[in-house]
């Protein structure tokens, strides 16, 4: 029939702590993100396995229950999509982000004003929107 309808863009979130995360996800989401939510490593990679192409982007906390730390989580998100945009949200972890993020990507430091979020979202999906061939598929 017609053309498939767009869908707006969906983020996998990975938070553990509901009070951090409830706030975020409404701001997301009023910023026009749908917002796919889970709170451990785990479950963050068992989404990325199921289906990764769902996702505009990853914005992951570092330290997280079940022994999966936000750092895996963005680098088995890379491997199965090299451009996958990545902002990680920590309190205490900025320090070893040189060390153990992955290129490209953005360290937000908590607390953070929630329009940093979305700009830091945005600024890595127009600069992947920007990369020839990226659109592509």
């Amino acid at each position: 029939m017609g053309a498939a309808l767009e869908q707006q863009p969906t983020i996998l979130y990975v938070e553990d702590e509901a009070i951090i995360a409830l706030p975020l996800i409404d701001v997301l989401e009023d910023a026009g993100f749908l917002v796919d939510h889970v709170g451990d490593g785990v479950a963050a990679l068992a989404k990325l396995d199921e289906d990764v192409d769902r996702y505009v982007a990853l914005v992951t906390d570092i330290q997280l229950p079940r022994k999966v730390l936000g750092w895996q989580i963005a680098h088995h998100a890379r491997q199965l999509n090299p451009l996958m945009p990545v902002v990680y949200v920590s309190g205490d972890s900025a320090s070893d982000w040189a060390a153990n993020g992955v290129p490209e990507s953005i360290m937000l430091s908590k607390p953070f004003a929630n329009a940093q979020l979305v700009t830091a979202l945005t600024t890595l999906l127009n600069e992947v929107a920007a990369i020839p061939g990226s659109q592509d598929g």
